[in-house]
């Protein structure tokens, strides 16, 4: 990767971790779910609207956590709205490929918002931050399966 590249890669995370996005509770969730990374304190809940036709209306997160776990949740609210929750899953399992070395492959409509969610790749490099970035990932699938509480341990 280019310095430039991750120069550009490293602005990204830190705009979203200063100014994220969808942080906000959604009062008429119809789901949710608790997320915690005990190794580094980050603690999150993920809400989500979704409507009968399993469509994502509405995402977004509460919480603290570390730059890398709060532009993570910010960049995943941001792709979410509009997906179905199988494409929501999609979405995660790609993701986590991508964070821990594996091998995302989207299908072609999931392309873009892989390439958004690239500027997070970084994070293999260093595997207790893969925790950090993944962990509003699994409390959004927890909250799809209406379990109340995930935890990256």
């Amino acid at each position: 990767m280019s310095d430039d590249l991750r120069d550009l890669y490293q602005e990204v995370i830190l705009d979203h971790g200063r100014h994220p996005r969808n942080r906000r509770m959604i009062e008429d969730a119809n789901h949710h779910a608790r997320g915690e990374n005990p190794l580094c304190g980050d603690k999150l809940i993920v809400f989500l609207k979704v409507n009968a036709d399993g469509v994502i209306e509405d995402v977004s997160f509460e919480g603290q956590g570390c730059a890398i776990s709060t532009a993570s949740a910010s960049l995943m609210t941001e792709v979410l709205v509009g997906k179905t929750e199988k494409q929501a899953e999609e979405l995660f399992a790609n993701f986590h490929a991508l964070a821990t070395g594996g091998e995302a492959e989207p299908s072609d409509e999931l392309e873009d918002e892989m390439d958004r969610l690239s500027v997070l790749a970084g994070v293999r490099d260093y595997p207790v931050r893969v925790k950090c970035a993944t962990l509003a990932w699994h409390t959004l699938v927890a909250a799809l399966k209406d379990e109340q509480k995930v935890t990256t341990e």
